[in-house]
């Protein structure tokens, strides 16, 4: 049974909250046109401010009146009519004939164009199709369906409020169901005490910064040009790093796209610009691709002289004997990975369920030696749990809103530089044993937060004090570290299960690979980084039995 709210009107109270919010922190920003709507919003009949904002919370920018049916509200054509004299939502507005077809259903297509025969009988796409030649202009609703006893909107300031919905949140991926969610109990957010100075933008020209970027993407994911997608990407942001993040993002992946496409000059144009992490990486193979291998080796010994991240670090290393091949440099000599110890078994196929993980999990335990499947869920909750202070620590730029699943820098290369001392203190818990009291701590009090480390429904009781029982504190650390290290690429790659010998407080974390898989870049760089560090890792090669 779904939870009911107990508040009907709990939607308009929390885009209420919103208006406050964007008042009280962003006034200097907003434009003249969201002023007088932040304004005008609270003065209108409380029917007609409920039926905006379910308009709003709506997908689309259409609707019928007859599909407009709330308690709360009673009467939409009522309530739309203060609406339309503002001009926030359009009554009977000009449809073209695809709109038409995407608001009606068939039977009422066939109605108002008097289909019949095999014309009725068509698919839908295909009476589209037909009608297209001899109904080329927008045309009222009214005039599409004359003798509709319906109404039908269109929500006008939908751009508007999406640009609220923007400054609100910093970001387009989040949206209104996000207060929804946390009202109903879904989602659960860890609150940041951050003053009003808190801003995800600090000036208008932010705004319009991130409203070009996103319409760049939006082309760009619509399949256009990337080259000419580019000539209008604005220029790097001065002094917003987290703006100048989200346009590097977008430009690594023109760049990805333009390599998948083997334009090697236009994937280096872009990646030319682009400070993203892997950018550099790319470039060397997009030279070596193109043949231009001089400038590619002289990149190259950039890389390798102060790499970026281990994942840099493996991709060079990869590449620089071929590139020593194709110049006639002499080939150095390779690094040899640290011993890892191999398990090798050949069991039967299961009847059903092949998951290798699981069936390797389920040979491989015993009552005195418990095995767990985790992956990246326990070394990443347990340290989650124990730096949660610093996480969620209310530094300049990482919250801007109540609705954050984490710190908006999450993957910026300063993010562990910004928190240094609250990581340290994190960290010394491992070394004066009181971080066993913390992570339960954590556990209990933050139970069920949005975290973006914590895996609530992957760490019950058991195999919590089993991890602490058994991992020693100084293989946390270490594990702890690296994850701190480069965020972005750390949390994953970790071993697919995790053994336990209880009576002797030992483990043994295990990456199970079946026929034919082999051992990706991230899970090579963990496993050899756990043997280097005398972390007992294996790796079993599961074969099925003939």
């Amino acid at each position: 049974m779904k939870p009911v709210l107990e508040n009907p009107l709990y939607y308009l109270d929390n885009f209420h909250q919103v208006l406050a919010w964007i008042g009280e922190r962003y006034g200097d920003l907003v434009d003249a046109d969201e002023r007088s709507f932040i304004e005008v919003f609270p003065t209108l009949p409380q029917n007609a401010r409920a039926l905006f904002v379910r308009m709003v919370m709506r997908k689309g920018c259409l609707f019928r009146a007859s599909k407009l049916a709330y308690d709360e509200i009673g009467c939409a054509r009522a309530a739309a009519a203060p609406l339309a004299q503002l001009g926030w939502i359009a009554a009977d507005p000009h449809l073209t004939l695809d709109e038409l077809f995407d608001l009606l259903q068939k039977t009422e297509l066939c109605h108002v164009f008097r289909l019949e025969g095999a014309a009725r009988a068509a698919r839908k796409a295909d009476q589209l199709e037909a009608l297209r030649p001899h109904h080329p202009e927008p045309q009222p609703f009214s005039t599409w369906w004359q003798d509709c006893d319906d109404a039908l909107y269109r929500v006008a300031a939908k751009p508007l409020c999406d640009r609220l919905r923007l400054i609100f949140f910093g970001n387009y991926h989040q949206d209104w169901t996000e207060f929804v969610l946390s009202d109903l109990g879904v989602y659960r957010f860890e609150k940041v005490d951050f003053g009003p100075s808190a801003r995800a933008f600090r000036t208008r020209r932010d705004i319009d910064e991130y409203l070009l970027l996103h319409r760049c993407r939006e082309r760009f994911g619509a399949g256009e040009d990337p080259l000419a997608v580019l000539a209008d990407v604005p220029p790097a942001s001065v002094d917003n790093e987290w703006l100048r993040g989200r346009r590097h993002k977008l430009l690594f992946q023109m760049g990805q796209h333009l390599e998948k496409l083997r334009d090697w000059p236009g994937a280096l144009a872009v990646y030319a610009d682009c400070a993203w992490p892997g950018a550099r990486a790319r470039t060397i193979r997009v030279l070596e691709k193109d043949e231009q291998y001089g400038p590619a080796w002289d990149l190259l010994a950039r890389a390798q002289a102060k790499p970026e991240s281990e994942a840099e670090r493996q991709h060079v290393l990869r590449i620089a004997p071929r590139l020593a091949r194709r110049l006639g440099h002499p080939g150095g000599a390779a690094r040899r990975r640290t011993a890892v110890d191999r398990l090798d078994l050949c069991l039967p196929m299961p009847a059903q369920d092949r998951w290798v993980e699981g069936v390797v999990r389920d040979h491989l335990t015993h009552e005195e030696s418990p095995v767990f499947y985790v992956e990246n869920t326990l070394i990443n909750s347990l340290f989650g749990l124990l730096c949660w202070e610093a996480i969620f620590a209310a530094v300049p730029g990482a919250f801007f809103h109540p609705f954050h699943h984490g710190p908006a820098d999450l993957h910026s290369a300063d993010f562990q530089h910004r928190r240094t001392e609250r990581f340290a203190a994190c960290f010394a818990r491992l070394d004066d044993g009181s971080y066993r009291d913390v992570i339960r701590a954590n556990r209990v009090a933050k139970d069920g937060i949005s975290s973006p480390f914590v895996y609530w429904g992957g760490l019950d009781d058991a195999l919590l004090e089993l991890a602490l029982d058994c991992i020693p504190p100084q293989h946390l650390k270490v594990s702890f570290q690296r994850i701190l290290a480069d965020v972005k690429e750390n949390r994953t790659g970790f071993p697919d299960l995790i053994r336990f010998w209880p009576a002797e407080r030992r483990y043994q974390m295990i990456e199970v690979k079946g026929p034919g898989d082999r051992l990706q870049d991230n899970q090579l760089r963990w496993i050899d980084y756990c043997a280097q560090h005398r972390m007992p890792v294996t790796v079993c090669y599961l074969q099925w039995q003939a």
